[in-house]
């Protein structure tokens, strides 16, 4: 797999049938390994040991309804109090992020009302910070650490 913009980190992984699993730490499972898997673990681990985020505030793949349709988000980071944090949309490194990632996420945030959003794709990395109340964001250089 392609080298990407996170530190290094090491992962399990498993062949079985002639495909290549990578071992979710937030799952605790085996999954099979895409260019976007690659990514999403990844951001897991930045997520975990950069930003000190607890394993038991993340939550990865989880299907969630925006005007009954459903939808899948990447990657969820709560609260403590069970209001979300931050949703992360991971896209394959060969995908470009442009105006469509962009809408996706936002779409998200209406009906999870997230307070960082993070777009990414390996390569570059986009965040920002909502301002649900006056329906604003801003650009930042990076997500907060996490603080208890």
């Amino acid at each position: 797999m392609q080298k990407l913009n996170f530190p290094t980190y090491s992962f399990r992984f498993k062949n079985s049938e002639n495909k290549v699993s990578i071992f979710d730490v937030i799952r605790k499972k085996y999954v099979i390994l895409q260019p976007e898997e690659w990514v999403r673990q990844h951001c897991v681990h930045y997520l975990i040991e950069e930003k000190k985020y607890p394993k038991s505030l993340i939550n990865v793949e989880k299907t969630l309804t925006i005007n009954t349709l459903k939808k899948r988000y990447d990657i969820v980071v709560f609260n403590t109090d069970g209001s979300i944090f931050l949703i992360v949309e991971c896209k394959a490194p060969k995908i470009v992020l442009k105006q469509d990632t962009f809408d996706q996420i936002a779409r998200y945030n209406l009906a999870l009302n997230a307070s960082f959003l993070m777009v990414t794709n390996g390569l570059n990395h986009y965040y920002c910070q909502m301002d649900i109340k006056n329906k604003r964001y801003q650009f930042l250089k990076d997500i907060p650490d996490y603080k208890e």
